[in-house]
């Protein structure tokens, strides 16, 4: 090595050792400009050049004095050079480390230990290159300092690997495989057993005490609820508005995107599990068992959880062309869980309810497991239909018309474990029958005529059998249950028909449709209801002497015309084009992630033009969009509507400047609607103006910004 040279670089480490000095001593009352942070943030990209080079400086230096190397002037000077360049090149990674330090969200021992760590590589890596040529330096000492710089490196390796990834990185993989028993579903807590594990394993890593990335901790439900430095992490019962719910579903290659690119990603299903975990409330203490059979989040949950302690169904599915032509405007029928065999039926129109609707789930009567009746005129000769099912395992005849002369006819139910007559008139006689089932488990028998003796009575009679008289008071209320929408289409033509219920009876469930929150006096639900405009829908369910649930939220849009022509004036960008013009007109509306191929997206104006063969009276057009300042997505910032008889012939409808987002506002979907005096129309040209200059808080500034639509609906 040139000498010149070496004693620059040998006058740069030593610069580098008291410049290290001065940052510890001073670190509390220094402030760093933006780009010196820019530097620090280089700190896990250099680090790993300094520990290969210092691992073989010590393995040589280690061997050093050994009769075999210590004539040889090639091995002693490689030996020398290769020290040098560790230690410089430790201190210039310390340096960057103790000014990415000074950024929120490094706290904790681990931070500090592994700073220490790397200071002291420095400072021994550079004692060693001072006085190893020393008399006293004996090769005793060269071996014990290089064993001491590789434990160093080691320890100090370790702990930065458990700063960036999370505790115990390195350990995960043997460990998690001991760690392999899951809770059984009859006694998991949905935070604790379900999301909780999720979040420790994709997200902790970057938000836990020791690295608080954000000013964001997911150590205990505090630190969740308060958020960070962004604001809230979520908003319970409004998914689609939540922070956490937006990070997550933006592109991987997108800056914001969370769990950062190169860490594990999240699957599919625990983007549906948090999404549906903060629709229904983010729930710290419910249990998955306290959720109705058949809801979107207890069957989502149960596949992180060990199966229900029962037998196996053996009998093979339906056909899913036959369970999906039974599902209609009064009666649903869904299997149990994701690939099973097993059916569930629920009965919801009491007006449309016949005896021949029972009938018609012959064809699938090995299938069905649970059947639901409730409030429903069902009488004591449908009961010989139900008897059928010869694998129904719950029956739930609430509320209904039978007198119990019927129930002998269930004694065929071999498998049938919970059986619920509530509100049923059921005397003493009628409900001996109940011997001979062998399978019950359970029976409830709310608000029958059966007096508190006669239920004594019963219980001594079958030992086996838990009777559930009602709710009783402890002086604590409870929250209800969310209600559950049996709807699953949100885009209609002409009109649509909203289901609900709720599995506690005597529930009230009360709803708006003009996007307040309800509350007890709001508008009565009663067996359904009947939408024929595009409106947000907001339930909450209510009864005496419980707490009211909390909001369930949905946007239903009309669409009451279809154009035979659809096209773009310029194609949208390759990436983002969806199924092309089509997709707009397909009724089926995007998610926050844009990156799934539903979205349109162009960094230019958008103009789109419709064609209809018959001229059709039209008085709005909607454009369903996506607002996501992360990924330069904005509304336009003008939206003009053309229309008339022909391409040759149009005016302008209407015109609207959407309001454009701030800084810190999350992604959302969003509805522009123009509305107009009602017109014929054979023609549209719909134009879309772009953001021309991304402001300065968004990702891109002052580059174009995007549109994104999915979904033009004309009424």
């Amino acid at each position: 090595m040139n000498k010149t040279l070496k004693r620059i670089a040998e006058n740069f480490l030593f610069a580098a050792n008291i410049f290290i000095l001065f940052l510890l001593l001073f670190e509390n009352k220094m402030i760093f400009p933006a780009w010196l942070q820019s530097v620090g943030r280089m700190h896990p990209m250099f680090l790993h050049f300094p520990i290969v080079i210092l691992l073989i400086a010590m393995c040589m230096e280690f061997f050093r004095h050994k009769s075999t190397y210590s004539s040889q002037e090639f091995y002693q000077n490689f030996t020398t050079l290769f020290l040098l360049i560790g230690a410089i090149s430790a201190a210039i990674t310390v340096i960057m480390g103790l000014l990415l330090s000074k950024e929120n969200g490094y706290t904790g021992d681990a931070v500090m230990f592994h700073k220490w760590f790397g200071v002291g590589i420095v400072f021994i890596a550079s004692f060693i290159y001072w006085v190893r040529n020393k008399n006293f330096f004996t090769p005793l000492l060269a071996k014990i300092f290089s064993v001491v710089t590789v434990c160093c490196i080691i320890i100090g390796g370790h702990l930065g690997a458990n700063v960036t990834h999370g505790e115990n990185f390195v350990s995960t993989p043997f460990l998690s495989k001991k760690i392999t028993e899951k809770a059984p579903i009859e006694r998991a807590v949905l935070y604790t057993d379900v999301v909780q594990p999720l979040l420790a394993a994709k997200c902790m890593s970057c938000h836990n005490s020791e690295k608080a990335k954000g000013n964001l901790l997911l150590d205990n439900e505090a630190d969740i609820l308060k958020g960070g430095k962004n604001g809230k992490l979520f908003i319970p019962s409004n998914p689609r508005n939540s922070l956490l719910i937006e990070r997550i579903n933006l592109p991987e290659e997108e800056k914001k995107h969370m769990p950062l690119s190169g860490k594990p990603q999240l699957s599919d299903d625990e983007k549906e599990l948090l999404f549906r975990w903060i629709q229904t409330g983010a729930d710290f203490k419910k249990k998955v068992i306290d959720l109705p059979e058949g809801d979107s989040l207890r069957l989502i949950a149960a596949k992180f959880l060990a199966p229900p302690q029962e037998e196996e169904f053996t009998f093979s599915p339906a056909d899913e062309k036959t369970i999906h032509s039974l599902s209609n405007n009064y009666r649903v029928v869904y299997p149990v869980a994701v690939e099973s065999p097993a059916l569930i039926v629920d009965f919801y129109n009491r007006k449309q309810f016949t005896s021949k609707a029972l009938e018609e789930l012959n064809a699938v009567k090995k299938q069905i497991v649970t059947l639901n009746v409730n409030k429903m005129p069902v009488t004591d000769n449908d009961l010989k239909t139900i008897s059928q099912f010869e694998n129904l395992r719950i029956l739930n005849l609430n509320f209904t018309d039978i007198t119990g002369n019927g129930l002998q006819q269930l004694s065929a139910l071999k498998y049938l474990k919970s059986l619920s007559i509530s509100g049923d008139k059921i005397d003493n006689k009628n409900i001996a029958v109940i011997n001979k089932i062998k399978s019950l488990k359970e029976v409830f028998v709310w608000n029958t005529p059966l007096k508190t003796d006669d239920i004594n009575a019963l219980k001594n009679e079958n030992k086996n059998i838990v009777f559930v008289e009602g709710y009783i008071n402890d002086g604590k209320p409870t929250q209800l249950n969310n209600p559950i929408l049996l709807t699953t289409k949100y885009i209609f033509s002409d009109t649509i028909h909203l289901a609900l219920k709720h599995p506690i009876p005597g529930t009230q469930i009360r709803y708006t449709l003009d996007n307040t929150d309800p509350d007890s006096v709001s508008v009565l639900y009663k067996d359904d209801l009947v939408l024929d405009k595009t409106l947000t829908f907001k339930a909450r369910a209510f009864k005496e002497t419980w707490l009211p649930s909390d909001s369930i939220v949905y946007d239903f849009y009309k669409s009451g015309y279809k154009p035979d022509t659809v096209f773009f004036a310029d194609l949208p960008a390759d990436k983002y084009k969806a199924d092309g013009a089509k997709s707009l007109f397909d009724n089926k509306t995007g998610e926050l992630n844009f990156g799934l191929g539903k979205w349109i997206g162009f960094q230019k104006d958008m103009e789109v033009f419709m064609q209809f063969n018959k001229p059709v009276k039209l008085h709005s057009v909607a454009l369903h969009m996506l607002k996501n300042i992360g990924g330069d997505i904005y509304p336009p910032t003008l939206i003009q509507v053309w229309g008339g008889i022909n391409k040759t012939h149009l005016k302008l409808l209407q015109t609207i400047k959407p309001i454009m987002p701030g800084n810190g506002d999350i992604s959302s979907l969003f509805l522009e609607e123009c509305k107009f005096a009602p017109t014929n129309i054979g023609y549209i040209k719909i134009i879309a103006t772009s953001v021309k200059n991304v402001p300065k808080f968004g990702t891109s500034p002052n580059k174009k910004g995007w549109i994104f639509t999915d979904e033009i609906f004309l009424n």
